[in-house]
């Protein structure tokens, strides 16, 4: 992470979406946002319900525009304000993981997971390996050949998991991936995340609205406003990689990290 050119970078960022029927003007969603992110760096992103933290993360993933801002990608120019041309995953190098797993439900599991990489004309025998080994450190190892609703929600997860592991991306983008399992389930999601993390050291950019979910898988917590949403703390997580995340809260420096989150949150 020590490269002078940050993998991402935001500037001013500012979006509202058009006004409704009987509105003069909508209210603005972001607003004058900016961080910046270092390569293979785990960054982590809380905030208030309603904050603006999707409609970040869209415009980061060109799936929507922005009214204001630049936003680049190690250098390079990737979004500018008000009708460029959009470019959903910029030529492959964002990664985006949504809150569902999206699996396609008449396809098995391993299909779904390699369907990116065949429309690519990318699955050789390098990408199969390395699905293989996705597969293993997940433990899916047996179920390539289940169909969606054969396998648990928490399996459902790894699998969209590995999906934009295979093929790839510099970038990862998560939107609140983990929210809708039990806490057991999520605990165990967490560590493999970290776990597949370990394997490539992605550059991964994860939204969630769990503080100690943010604490225990990031490198850094950047705090959001309520809407419109800027960043207004930015906290570096010194506690030592591997975490025992069953264990978290009672880990060295984890009390005094949360409660200075927890303040800036209100």
């Amino acid at each position: 992470m020590s490269s002078a050119v940050p993998m991402l970078e935001v500037k001013g960022l500012a979006k509202r979406f058009p006004p409704r029927s009987g509105q003069a003007e909508s209210p603005w969603i972001l607003a004058d946002l900016s961080f910046h992110v270092a390569d293979q760096e785990f960054l982590t992103m809380v905030g208030p319900s309603g904050a603006g933290k999707s409609t970040l993360l869209n415009i980061i993933a060109q799936v929507d525009g922005a009214n204001e801002g630049k936003i680049f990608f190690r250098g390079e120019l990737i979004e500018t304000a008000n009708g460029s041309a959009l470019h959903p995953g910029w030529n492959c190098q964002f990664g985006y993981v949504t809150q569902d797993d999206n699996l396609l439900p008449w396809r098995t599991m391993i299909d779904n997971v390699t369907l990116p990489l065949k429309l690519q004309g990318r699955f050789d025998a390098a990408a199969r390996k390395r699905v293989d080994e996705l597969l293993h450190a997940t433990h899916l190892t047996g179920f390539e050949r289940y169909y969606p609703h054969e396998l648990s929600g928490g399996m459902r997860k790894r699998a969209s998991l590995i999906r934009t592991l295979a093929y790839d991306p510099p970038i990862i983008l998560m939107d609140e991936p983990f929210s809708a399992v039990d806490a057991q389930t999520r605990t165990q999601l967490q560590q493999d995340l970290l776990r597949l993390w370990n394997l490539g050291r992605k550059t991964i950019v994860f939204v969630t609205h769990d503080i100690a979910e943010a604490i225990a898988l990031g490198d850094r917590v950047l705090v959001l406003s309520k809407s419109p949403a800027k960043i207004v703390a930015d906290h570096r997580i010194d506690i030592k990689r591997p975490r025992d995340l069953g264990n978290l809260y009672k880990l060295e420096g984890f009390g005094d990290i949360f409660e200075s989150v927890r303040r800036d949150l209100q």
